[in-house]
């Protein structure tokens, strides 16, 4: 079957992962990953292009990138073709050093960055190569947390300001997001339309719109307002919408907020429309999101929503 082609446009934001070829190591000492964040420096300022997030692991990168006029396919090619001259002159080995496709997701930003921000940064956890993240030398967590940024080049300032405006309480509350909201599982990450995008309907169609023909989908349910939604939730958990909108932390309350924000987001609703109906900030609701699904409740709340209004059609 042959490869569909990368989606490409300016200012695309994508979820990049490039491993070695047959899995073998592409870092073998500390030198190998400042060569590597030295080209990848090299190549963003070439080009143009924004890094959020990245992870260095022994045998495979992760990167959290936005695109300027340069497609990604130009500057990828660039990063792993002068690491790969790099790595097979100083250990005299020739051919491949990467897999010959890296996996690029093109991705929904303003409701993915910060469940992909966390889930870069958590890998070497999760290989379990270190205790925590703070122990992970080569990762762009020490750049949120203003340790270290070498060469300047992970753009914090972007995702801090989704936190708060003030920069210190942004990095207290992204380590307190880091800490305590649950992180996106290996599947939520892989979860792609098409096998290329991961985003809901509304994001598909401004890609579609972007670049015509680009991806096949099948179109999701209509959307219903954010107030339909609300008054469907409070009747089902029997809360009022101060309850529904408040600090409360009670497992019903928290179950309720998911399942509202997960239904909308079901309708199409982006994360920020969420969060400002709730009157919560984005990283809040990308907790909601990004956590315990809710599959069977939801779907229940949208049949009894849909019967309510052939209901009050067939009055009409």
């Amino acid at each position: 079957m042959p490869r569909k082609p990368r989606i490409e446009f300016a200012g695309a934001f994508y979820h990049v992962i490039t491993r070695g070829n047959q899995r073998q190591k592409i870092f073998k000492e500390t030198a190998d990953y400042d060569k590597y964040r030295q080209i990848l420096a090299l190549y963003r300022n070439r080009y143009h292009f924004r890094l959020y997030a990245y992870v260095l692991m022994h045998n495979h990168v992760h990167l959290l990138l936005e695109t300027g006029d340069t497609p990604l396919s130009k500057a990828l090619q660039g990063v792993n073709q002068s690491y790969t001259l790099y790595f097979n002159r100083k250990y005299r080995t020739v051919g491949h050093l990467f897999q010959g496709r890296y996996k690029a997701i093109l991705c929904d930003r303003e409701a993915y960055i910060l469940g992909l921000l966390k889930y870069i940064h958590e890998n070497p956890v999760r290989a379990r190569i270190a205790d925590s993240i703070d122990g992970y030398k080569w990762s762009s967590h020490h750049a949120y947390t203003a340790k270290s940024n070498p060469l300047g080049l992970v753009s914090v300032d972007q995702v801090l300001r989704m936190f708060s405006e003030n920069k210190g309480r942004a990095r207290r509350k992204y380590l307190q997001f880091m800490r305590t909201e649950e992180a996106m599982t290996k599947s939520e990450v892989y979860a792609t339309i098409d096998q290329r995008l991961q985003g809901d309907e509304t994001f598909v169609d401004s890609v579609v719109a972007k670049v015509e023909d680009a991806v096949k989908y099948e179109p999701r349910r209509k959307a219903r307002s954010l107030a339909q939604i609300g008054d469907i939730v409070l009747q089902r958990f029997s809360i009022s919408m101060d309850e529904l909108c408040s600090s409360g932390k009670a497992s019903e309350l928290m179950k309720a907020r998911r399942v509202f924000s997960q239904t909308a987001k079901q309708y199409g609703y982006r994360g920020k429309e969420i969060a400002e109906y709730l009157g919560k900030d984005p990283a809040s609701v990308t907790g909601y999101l990004q956590g315990e699904n809710y599959r069977r409740e939801i779907d229940e709340l949208v049949k009894l929503m849909e019967r309510k209004r052939q209901n009050v059609n067939s009055k009409v």
